[in-house]
């Protein structure tokens, strides 16, 4: 979503709420889901459409907590000053009130909780354990006295939830078991999904270091930073050939379509000038994992029907 700050955004508006949960990041939730699906029905023959339903709208909400509390904690604890280069946060604007967004990440949380409820009775308690740490790690990046956003541990928070996670839970609740393709695709998921925040992480690291949040691309430095968003897009697609040899078919390297778009991004990567040129580097990241996850997600299928 790209924001024009010359226009208005009127308090309490759809505009404002849209900024908030900055919807164009829910396909970092959405990807695995859909993967994961794919997975479990092409080697496991497990497919139930509520199943899916049901981890699709909880995976979103998921994602739109940590986005409402990224926007609220952040703004609570004095980190949005004139420094910043990222996009803007609907509270420190004053576009939304805190207990709003606060209301509507409960709201968000209690919903997430309703939806995973069939899920747990489906395949009991592992499931209830990734619902209630993917609720708990949303709320905790940019919540309580010690944020993980104000650590080195987001990148791996991320690559844990939004992948590794996320494709491998969904395939659990559709089959009841993964398999090693299914956790290389969960690894290779959550490297493309990690990639977005080092993208985001890298742009703030003179403005994170002077408001005490010690990203990995802060410790790590700028060149550190670099090494580490090249070694996560390049790791996701150094996995497609293992993922297709566990999964006995060469549909699986679909995903190699896109090698020559994730090499161009690296370059433009290490070509921006910094500030906001690394924005849209960040949404093109988004599709890149979109665009990955959806083809390994028809080879899974291709595999099956071709």
């Amino acid at each position: 979503m790209n924001i024009d700050t010359t226009v208005p955004v009127q308090p309490g508006s759809i505009a404002a709420w849209r900024i908030a949960l900055r919807p164009r990041t829910f396909p970092i939730a959405a990807v695995p889901v859909f993967v994961g699906t794919a997975f479990a029905w092409a080697q496991h023959d497990a497919f139930a459409a509520w199943v899916f339903a049901l981890a699709i709208a909880g995976a979103i909400l998921v994602q739109a907590i940590s986005n409402l509390q990224n926007d609220v904690g952040y703004t609570v604890r004095g980190g949005e000053t004139g420094t910043r280069t990222g996009l803007p946060r609907a509270t420190a604007s004053g576009w939304l009130s805190v207990p709003a967004v606060r209301a509507a990440i409960a709201a968000a949380a209690v919903a997430a909780l309703l939806v995973g409820a069939p899920l747990v009775v489906y395949r009991g308690w592992p499931v209830a354990l990734i619902v209630a740490s993917s609720i708990l790690a949303a709320w905790a990046y940019m919540g309580g006295p010690r944020p993980i956003a104000y650590t080195p541990l987001g990148d791996l928070t991320v690559f844990l939830f939004f992948g590794l996670m996320a494709v491998c839970g969904t395939i659990y609740v559709q089959a009841g078991s993964v398999g090693a393709a299914g956790w290389l695709a969960g690894v290779a998921i959550g490297l493309l999904a990690a990639s977005v925040l080092t993208v985001n992480n890298h742009r703030d690291i003179a403005h994170d270091a002077t408001t005490g949040r010690r990203t990995l691309s802060v410790a790590l430095g700028a060149a550190g930073s670099r090494v580490v968003y090249r070694a996560s897009v390049l790791g996701a697609f150094a996995l497609v050939p293992a993922i297709a040899w566990a999964a006995a078919s060469p549909w699986y390297l679909l995903p190699l379509a896109l090698l020559p778009r994730a090499l161009a991004l690296l370059a433009a990567f290490d070509a921006a000038p910094g500030g906001h040129a690394y924005t849209p580097l960040l949404f093109r990241t988004v599709i890149l994992e979109a665009g990955y996850g959806m083809l390994l997600a028809s080879g899974a299928v291709l595999s099956r029907v071709a």
